[in-house]
């Protein structure tokens, strides 16, 4: 039995000089460590954008007819008045003529009652004719003036109506398609073509009400600092950035309570007709932000969704911790909580530690990260 005790006293002094040993064998890894930059920076917002041409109007017959002949093509330029169809106008013209000659009767008759009334005023004054007689003389040139005025109004009306035969351009612009050839009847009201004027262009983008608020405040306080309008610039469809910066010139009156949003306007000049009306974009806003708080994106890491850190403690133990970040730079995050600036983090190896390991960190700086990064 003693010798049992003593067999089992001698396994554990070796097997706790054994355990000693590996402590003493066990190496602490080293790690680069980085502290929060705090400083002023700018970034950039996208906005999804709907490109509206500044005018945009559908072109439409206000007469019944056949189309006589159209003088334009699709996407082709014209001026302002400018004759774009011309519409079958042949019983408009006899009802010109028709109209005229009922004025040349009307002024006729009101030639020949003028001259009786010259009469009767005569033969009035003469007493040969009493009032009664004078009065109606009268009364009759007041109507035949009636008529001669209603007369000329029907006439205007049927040249008005006959110069809606020919339809012009309201503006300088391009013609979209043309979808009622020469020959087609038409009636009153049909859509024979729109135009644009792609010479600039509105680009309409939504926002947020905090958005909303952010940014007018912004823009008001550039426009006091420097009286310029706040500039943006446009991403197009395919992903290129459109060489001519436009200016966010209004917004709308309301905010859309389906969404919560409201409306910004852009005005982008367009001189090479890029942008079409109808077509879409990306509105980019660059923002300002003072007193930033900035760690490398190297340094984080995501569980469901949220956004950690590894913050080293005093004893250089790493200590997990969530951070709270809506805005993403190249590289970087701006960190809204959850760190403070003096505070060292685990600059990259991430995958390779554990919360509660012990490290050897090496401070680097923002200037090394960049340094790195390039």
């Amino acid at each position: 039995m003693k010798n049992n005790t003593l067999l089992l006293s001698i396994a554990a002094i070796i097997l706790l000089a054994s355990c000693s040993s590996k402590k003493q064998n066990q190496t602490i890894e080293t790690y680069q460590v980085i502290s929060p930059l705090v400083t002023d920076t700018v970034y950039t917002k996208e906005y999804v954008a709907a490109i509206n041409a500044v005018q945009n109007v559908e072109i439409r017959t206000r007469i019944k007819g056949y189309i006589e002949s159209v003088f334009v093509d699709e996407g082709h330029a014209v001026h302002k008045g400018q004759t774009l169809f011309s519409i079958s106008s042949k019983s408009y013209q006899q009802e010109v003529q028709k109209t005229k000659a009922t004025t040349k009767i009307a002024m006729a008759d009101l030639k020949s009652a003028e001259i009786e009334l010259e009469n009767a005023e005569k033969l009035f004054n003469k007493k040969i004719i009493g009032k009664p007689e004078y009065d109606l003389a009268k009364v009759k040139v007041e109507a035949l003036k009636a008529k001669v005025e209603e007369a000329l109004s029907n006439e205007e009306q049927a040249i008005h109506k006959l110069s809606y035969a020919e339809i012009k351009a309201p503006f300088d612009g391009i013609i979209n398609r043309i979808p009622n050839k020469i020959g087609s009847l038409v009636e009153e009201g049909t859509l024979l073509t729109t135009i644009s004027n792609n010479k600039e262009v509105f680009a309409y983008f939504n926002v947020s009400e905090k958005e909303y608020l952010d940014l007018t405040t912004e823009v008001n306080n550039k426009n006091n600092n420097t009286n310029k309008k706040e500039i943006v610039s446009l991403i197009l469809a395919n992903g290129d950035i459109y060489k001519y910066k436009g200016v966010i010139e209004t917004t709308e009156s309301e905010f859309d309570q389906s969404t919560g949003n409201i409306a910004f306007r852009a005005k982008f000049p367009n001189p090479e007709n890029l942008l079409k009306h109808g077509g879409n974009g990306k509105i980019v806003i660059e923002k300002s932000i003072h007193n930033a708080m900035i760690i490398p994106q190297k340094s984080t890491f995501e569980i469901q969704d949220k956004l950690y850190v590894y913050v080293l403690t005093q004893n250089n133990t790493l200590q997990q911790r969530n951070i709270i970040s809506n805005i993403r730079l190249p590289q970087l995050y701006i960190v809204e909580s959850g760190l403070k600036k003096d505070e060292r983090i685990l600059y990259e190896g991430v995958q390779s530690v554990k919360e509660g390991d012990k490290i050897s960190p090496v401070l680097i700086s923002f200037q090394q990260h960049n340094n790195t990064s390039k």
